[in-house]
């Protein structure tokens, strides 16, 4: 039996708890033994991001002491993870650090990925049903470099109608801090996308970024709109 612990990401865990239960469920489903570090804490990327890298080790040290067990570490989002494969460049030099972080990184998945390009699983079994377009996350795909694997796996669902995001690629506008220190132009960016999910005339907004899919799904909630917004393991753990 393969053994996976469970990085949760601080909004999952904080709004989201589901997505977690969702992401174990179907991992377990496949043969994994998934435990859960309680003394995970943040990845580090907020700060990291904002400029404080004194502060931002601190959180990253934690994470790496959390998860030195770990034979996989899988996260339901590619932001949080993409951050976890950052670590082994931000230690370079650290004698102390600098091997652990490398260890550490190469345990650690994204939800999608592992299941594809780990556990070779193409087709979930999901009993989902309804017209899906998905957004693919900025660091998920452009870092984590991400693109095929969530495609992957919804296209073989059989009740999931998949149509293609026009001008997919381009950023809802969250960033992170972003969205905060630029709120005028990030709303922009999330009424644009919202206007091109609103062109698929799908009933569903999927992504595998919890943030992404909040920032959007607050913007449409704005404007009226009724689609709804579901993080991909909730799609796969459809039974």
């Amino acid at each position: 039996m393969m053994k996976v612990s469970l990085f949760i990401t601080c909004l999952c865990d904080m709004f989201h708890p589901n997505i977690g239960k969702d992401t174990v469920e179907v991992l377990e489903r496949f043969g994994c033994d998934v435990d859960f570090p309680e003394a995970q804490t943040c990845c580090g990327q907020p700060a990291f991001n904002s400029g404080y890298l004194r502060q931002s080790k601190k959180a990253m040290k934690q994470m790496i002491r959390s998860f030195e067990h770990a034979h996989y570490i899988v996260g339901p989002s590619g932001s949080c993870v993409s951050m976890l494969k950052e670590y082994p460049q931000i230690f370079v030099g650290d004698k102390e650090w600098e091997e652990k972080a490398k260890e550490f990184a190469e345990k650690v998945y994204e939800l999608t990925q592992f299941l594809v390009d780990v556990l070779k699983v193409t087709n979930v079994g999901s009993n989902f049903k309804g017209t899906v377009t998905y957004h693919p996350s900025c660091h998920m795909t452009r870092i984590l470099g991400v693109k095929d694997a969530p495609v992957i796996l919804l296209q073989n669902i059989k009740g999931v109608d998949l149509i293609e995001l026009p001008k997919k690629e381009n950023c809802c506008g969250f960033g992170g801090t972003f969205a905060i220190k630029n709120a005028a132009i990030s709303s922009e960016m999330a009424a644009e996308k919202s206007q091109h999910i609103s062109e698929t005339k799908a009933e569903y907004l999927v992504g595998g970024d919890m943030a992404c899919l909040m920032n959007i799904g607050g913007m449409m909630s704005r404007e009226g709109k009724n689609v709804k917004v579901i993080h991909i393991a909730e799609i796969l753990n459809c039974r």
